[in-house]
């Protein structure tokens, strides 16, 4: 009785109703605001009602949220208007939530730009956690097990002495040439064709849908984030949703045309009796597997699976070469010693391939301090959320907490990684490995261990882990293992080279820079002669695609 007593006195005083709707409903929601902040770790002070939006720098936030991190702690709370982001720099506490609680921290914060108006959430990658991203995370995992990365072992191996050929031609282009060579292995494992020029439109396309679609996931630069109810405004007042979308049809279109692609490669192969003539990819095995098995996907967020591999392994492990390349001209140590267990192991009269790698522990390590050392997906690819509400050390994390985990200080935590900007892949050995190599230099050894076997967290955690780790992997291995056989990779002299110039955004790598990539004798370039030429005949079942296509 006394809520429509106060009711009816607010209708009947316009005045009366005017103080309380700006004065104490803001009040009750500041009041609550402030118990949550009192409930989560602690932070930079925000602004009621809007947060740390202004203490966020544009460019490269992750070195701020390191050196907040040694002021609040480990684990410390932004605020995006009224919604809390847990910033983490421990990969123990990565762990704990994001994989050891994975049931309650494997969801997305509601991407309303980027997921909900581009593609209607069509990408696993935006897709909230649930049955409709189960079901796309099975397709994938089904394509990209252990058996399956077997089958794409051979392809990488041929793309990597292309590679390594390529480079005979156009030393100065090695840039381009990375980037041709992890995007043709994405291409002929997605969808059995290959890539022999970046001017093929369907590269240039899937590089214009990727950029086009980060850009959309830069915080503060669509108020339709902190008021999702804006999606339903008409375009012509939000004249910006129409590009969006223009461009999420394009891809949806273009990822529909790969698939009836492939559909087609079988139908041709199954009417001449030879179905085998199709070479092994993601989206022919989905589309067996979807002959004999329900798949609740429609056919445009289906054609979104295989798609979703560019994104995965292309630009990010070209990136991650990019970087290896600025390690080694500024480490020459690294190159030297890579090379003497090569030339010991492999030998001069070929490259090497991935039946040498247990044999190959410094290139192994060299691998994963290279990811260690810069990576790629600096602030950990695309944010977690919660799912409800959680205790976690004393604190309240409530559901629909972003979560996002610095890579740049997990992997740069002198705790974990003494001397954390030198690159040295002895990090990475064992004791017995060490000796085995005759390196008597010892490693640096933190006071803490990473808690993953692979001892960095560079492709994300628990369930969100991202799908093509093991694929990236291989390539990254195979590509500098015959790129440190056949070159030497040394700075121009009297060059400075700065470590710390990468570009900016969510996936980074080195700016543009220039070094001395030479073939290191005459017989080393006799064998890359003979690799190409017996790359392309495993390639040639790889059709390539035009400049049209």
């Amino acid at each position: 009785m006394a809520v429509d007593g106060l009711v009816a006195t607010l209708t009947t005083h316009p005045l009366l109703l005017a103080l309380f709707t700006l004065l104490v409903i803001p009040g009750v929601i500041l009041a609550y605001d402030v118990l949550q902040w009192m409930r989560l770790p602690p932070g930079p002070k925000p602004i009621p009602f809007i947060g740390n939006k202004f203490d966020i720098p544009k460019s490269q936030p992750w070195i701020q949220f390191q050196q907040w991190a040694m002021i609040y702690g480990p684990i410390f709370t932004l605020w995006i208007g009224r919604t809390p982001t847990l910033i983490i720099s421990d990969p123990h506490i990565a762990v704990d939530l994001m994989e050891k609680r994975s049931n309650k921290y494997s969801s997305r914060p509601k991407m309303v730009v980027m997921g909900e108006i581009y593609n209607g959430n069509s990408s696993i990658l935006t897709q909230p956690y649930g049955k409709a991203w189960s079901a796309r995370r099975k397709l994938l995992h089904q394509a990209l097990n252990p058996k399956a990365l077997r089958l794409y072992k051979p392809t990488q191996e041929a793309e990597a002495s292309r590679l390594c050929y390529a480079l005979l031609q156009d030393p100065k282009g090695w840039e381009k040439q990375l980037e041709r060579f992890t995007s043709s292995v994405v291409f002929c494992v997605a969808y059995g064709h290959r890539i022999d020029s970046l001017k093929a439109q369907v590269i240039a396309d899937r590089f214009r849908y990727m950029h086009f679609m980060a850009s959309l996931n830069i915080p503060g630069k669509y108020l339709a984030e902190t008021f999702p109810a804006l999606k339903h405004v008409p375009s012509v007042l939000m004249p910006w949703k129409k590009e969006v979308r223009s461009v999420g049809a394009q891809e949806g279109q273009a990822n529909l045309a790969l698939l009836d692609m492939v559909k087609e490669d079988m139908s041709a192969a199954k009417a001449q009796g030879n179905p085998d003539a199709v070479p092994d990819s993601l989206c022919k095995l989905l589309l067996e597997m979807r002959e004999t098995e329900s798949v609740p996907l429609s056919e445009t967020h289906f054609s979104y699976v295989p798609a979703s591999l560019f994104g995965a392994g292309s630009d990010t492990t070209a990136s991650t070469l990019c970087s290896a390349f600025l390690a080694l001209v500024t480490h020459p140590e690294v190159l030297k010693a890579a090379q003497a267990e090569l030339d010991s192991v492999v030998g001069p009269d070929r490259t090497p391939v991935f039946a040498d790698e247990p044999n190959l522990p410094y290139l192994r390590a060299l691998c994963k301090e290279t990811l260690r050392w810069r990576p790629v997906a600096v602030l950990g690819g695309t944010p977690h959320a919660s799912t409800e509400t959680d205790r976690y050390e004393g604190w309240t994390i409530p559901a629909g907490t972003t979560i996002l985990g610095n890579n740049w200080a997990i992997n740069l935590n002198e705790e974990y990684y003494p001397h954390p900007h030198h690159f040295d892949p002895v990090r990475f050995l064992s004791d017995d490995e060490r000796k085995r190599l005759g390196i008597e230099k010892q490693p640096y050894v933190g006071e803490k261990l990473h808690p993953s076997k692979s001892g960095h967290s560079s492709f994300g955690w628990g369930r969100r882990i991202c799908p093509g780790a093991d694929l990236a992997a291989n390539s990254l291995f195979i590509a500098l293992g015959k790129l440190l056989w056949s070159y030497d990779i040394k700075p121009i002299e009297g060059r400075e080279y700065d470590i710390f110039a990468y570009t900016d955004g969510f996936n980074v790598r080195p700016k543009k820079f220039e070094c001395i990539i030479k073939v290191r004798s005459g017989r080393h370039q006799e064998v890359l002669e003979r690799d190409q030429r017996e790359a392309m005949r495993w390639l040639q079942k790889f059709t390539p695609f035009t400049d049209k296509q």
